[in-house]
């Protein structure tokens, strides 16, 4: 039987892009990782599904409506002290004007990050691996 300690906490983030391939991320404005950044997302509330959560997510953090189109992976990172956080990352279509962004909630910031740049940012563990593997950034070049 799981502890509390080590129960992983459902969660949710949304890979959005712009029609010119710029990626949507938030700075952390909390622990975990606050002050880096990551994809919008969070918690899964009770009584909702992932989808839903992603939605909600979405809309507290950056004033933005998306509509999620499928699952691109599953990973497990590190939460607060005792947690897990197991956190589904879904492909996105936005839905009205990018340019409505705006930080919200958690988010201490929010931007538009083109492919190129989106590493030269102090990104949360693993991030870019996830989405190179997830084929939403190009990978590495060989050398």
């Amino acid at each position: 039987m799981r502890s509390p300690q080590n129960t992983p906490v459902a969660c949710v983030g949304a890979v959005v892009r712009r029609p010119d391939g710029a990626i949507l991320l938030i700075r952390r404005g909390r622990a975990p990782a606050a002050g880096r950044w990551s994809v919008p997302g969070g918690r899964v509330e009770h009584g909702e599904d992932e989808r839903g959560a992603v939605v909600r997510e979405m809309l507290e953090e950056t004033g933005l409506l998306v509509r999620p189109e499928r699952l691109l992976g599953r990973v497990l990172l590190p939460g607060l002290p005792g947690q897990v956080l197991a956190v589904a990352d879904y492909a996105c279509r936005l839905v009205g004007d990018p340019g409505a962004a705006r930080a919200g909630d958690d988010a201490a910031a929010v931007a538009w990050v083109a492919p190129g740049d989106v590493e030269s940012l102090d990104l949360t563990d693993g991030l870019a691996g996830h989405l190179r593997e997830w084929g939403v950034l190009p990978p590495r070049p060989a050398g």
